[in-house]
């Protein structure tokens, strides 16, 4: 008699699975799931990320689920503390990521920063975001025509307790409504159709928007 390993699935799991509505959030993913060059991604990352992975005791994760967990953080606009509260909140996230709570425990916030700054070192965000836009585009999803342009306002450390005793001189200050904020301001070009971002560009917090479009 032959037998078949089979990883069965959590109570949670099945219930999640057995429910009859699907939520936005379902769908958004399972069409960026279906959207995504995920191998093509990895391929370009794969290089970078292989000597990185394991070190300063924490153990090693994949790089797919390192950058499924960095496509979410981007996509819903979350911090690297609000990325790992939400795979902890959604069933639907962590279905995406691929990590099962009863056998493991989700990337923390630390991990998915040194994966962000990994990126960012080896300036492959830029990569990855043309990548995926051109993957689009080769598929008739991406569309030029119509665009909406929004600025959202990232936060610095506003302190001059450092070595230099100043600032970041990249960075600025910019009042929103009736509150000042110092840091960037990213500007996201999206197209007014499809939905989908096309371009991004980060420039110092007191740049007006009009002057990116």
């Amino acid at each position: 008699m032959s037998f078949v390993t089979r990883v069965q699935k959590t109570f949670s799991e099945l219930e999640y699975t057995g429910k009859k509505k699907q939520t936005r959030r379902d769908r958004f993913l399972a069409d960026l799931e279906q959207l995504v060059p995920w191998a093509q991604v990895e391929a370009q990352v794969a290089p970078f990320y292989s000597d990185t992975t394991g070190k300063r005791g924490r153990p090693a994760i994949g790089l797919s689920r390192m950058l499924r967990m960095y496509v979410v953080q981007q996509c819903f606009g979350l911090s690297d503390e609000g990325t790992e509260d939400a795979v902890y909140d959604s069933q639907a996230i962590r279905g995406f990521i691929g990590i099962d709570l009863g056998r493991e425990s989700a990337p923390d916030a630390t991990t998915l920063l040194r994966f962000r700054r990994l990126l960012e070192t080896h300036q492959l965000t830029r990569v990855l975001f043309e990548t995926i836009n051109q993957h689009l585009a080769s598929r008739g999803l991406l569309l030029k025509e119509g665009t909406i342009v929004d600025a959202t306002l990232i936060a610095a450390p506003p302190s001059v307790k450092n070595r230099e005793g100043k600032r970041d001189p990249e960075m600025h200050q910019a009042k929103k409504g009736n509150q000042w904020h110092f840091g960037m301001k990213a500007h996201v070009g999206v197209d007014a159709t499809s939905g989908l971002v096309h371009s991004v560009v980060g420039t110092a917090a007191n740049v007006a928007d009009v002057t990116q479009v």
